[in-house]
């Protein structure tokens, strides 16, 4: 081969290189994308809520007098015993400090009681000295008696004088008690506080009023931790059992109605790794406004649920924790399902982006029943074919496509 034909071969094969390179320039790149295929499952229809937990029964534990309570030793999470457990000791509160004028009054009070009393143990002396001389003119008269010198009237008015003045003896010390009570009174007002010694170990023997536990459970809350003089029903304490947890879920009425006694739940984004089941035990049959974060007026309902699941699943859990909830309302069984990401509306009907062979074809589909995250297929689509999610404004039919 000459140099001539070598350099018109070179010529030839460089020319056919451009012209491949420029026709693999013009051919369109693949869209990378994200392809699933069409699969068969549960879906379930739910209703979503947000609330928290509380114990059924939560008893506040207050004050039965006025008075100085201890410091209350316990601590939120303690074990108490019914009618055992001692929660705190109070004493009677000491009485208030007295003006100038009050003092002067009181004291006075006291001087009156005491000549009043001394009146009093006077009237008793003096009934005393006459029922004793009456008495022994009673026995004279007696004598004389027998003797026929009185006559039996006579006799007769000495019985009912001695009797009389026995009575008015009887009624001179009853005077002379009320004087005294009158006296004590009079003293007490005049009382100023004092120091009391109080113990810090409560227990039976040294208890003055003691505040027991009123149920078996433990304690949620101190509401009142320091020793001081607080009024008759302060609030102490709040005791309650954590194995009696219930959820209260605050619904959109809207929501509400179509949720029914009985209706399974699931409790999700509480904290652990599993859902907890649950099941509606009460539906309030009243609502209540509440301010959204957008500030709208919104009418709720507290929906109850009770566990359905064993307590080592959820013992974690304590009073006024925060939890979300998913209400069962409706429940598909093996069913055809997508995510609702893979639809779109074309022409006002539902349809979605297959891929057959790696290129995109427009697929018109029957949607049945819907939850936030998968819908059903009615039809249009079969197991295993493959469709794209979250399709973008790049993807259109007829490109070819590839797995992101």
């Amino acid at each position: 081969m000459s140099a001539k034909q070598s350099k018109f071969i070179l010529k030839i094969i460089l020319s056919l290189g451009a012209i491949s390179l420029l026709i693999y320039a013009f051919i369109p790149e693949r869209v990378k994308v994200d392809i699933i295929e069409v699969t068969k499952g549960d879906l379930l229809i739910t209703m979503e809520g947000e609330g928290k937990t509380r114990i059924h029964d939560i008893y506040v534990v207050s004050t039965p007098i006025d008075g100085r309570i201890t410091r209350i030793d316990s601590e939120p999470g303690d074990l108490v015993i019914a009618g055992k457990t001692i929660i705190a000791n109070m004493y009677p509160a000491n009485p208030q400090f007295l003006d100038k004028r009050s003092e002067i009054q009181a004291k006075a009070d006291v001087e009156g009681a005491r000549a009043a009393l001394a009146l009093a143990n006077s009237r008793v002396k003096q009934a005393k000295a006459q029922l004793e001389f009456d008495l022994l003119d009673f026995k004279r008269t007696e004598e004389l008696f027998k003797k026929h010198t009185v006559s039996q009237a006579g006799l007769e008015r000495a019985e009912l004088r001695l009797k009389t003045l026995r009575a008015e003896l009887e009624t001179a010390e009853s005077n002379q008690q009320v004087m005294i009570s009158r006296l004590e009174a009079a003293k007490a007002r005049l009382l100023q506080p004092e120091e009391t010694e109080i113990t810090t170990s409560i227990t039976e023997a040294d208890c003055q009023i003691c505040i027991h536990s009123p149920v078996d459970g433990r304690v949620l809350r101190i509401l009142h931790k320091s020793e001081s003089i607080v009024p008759v029903g302060t609030p102490l304490v709040e005791i309650g059992n954590p194995s009696d947890l219930e959820i209260n879920i605050e619904m959109l009425s809207t929501n509400a109605v179509r949720v029914n006694v009985g209706d399974e739940a699931l409790i999700k984004r509480w904290g652990g790794t599993e859902d907890i089941n649950a099941q509606v035990r009460v539906i309030e049959p009243s609502g209540f406004t509440k301010i959204s974060a957008l500030g709208v007026e919104e009418q709720r309902v507290n929906v109850i649920l009770s566990f359905t699941d064993p307590r080592d699943k959820w013992q974690t859990l304590g009073d006024a924790f925060r939890v979300e909830a998913a209400i069962i309302i409706e429940r598909a069984d093996n069913v055809l399902k997508i995510p609702l990401s893979s639809l779109f509306r074309q022409n006002e009907l539902w349809s979605v982006f297959k891929v057959i062979d790696g290129t995109v074809v427009l697929q018109e589909v029957q949607v049945g029943q819907r939850n936030d995250r998968f819908a059903e297929i009615i039809n249009g689509l079969s197991i295993g074919e493959k469709i794209i999610t979250h399709p973008g404004n790049n993807v259109e039919e007829g490109i070819g496509v590839e797995q992101r």
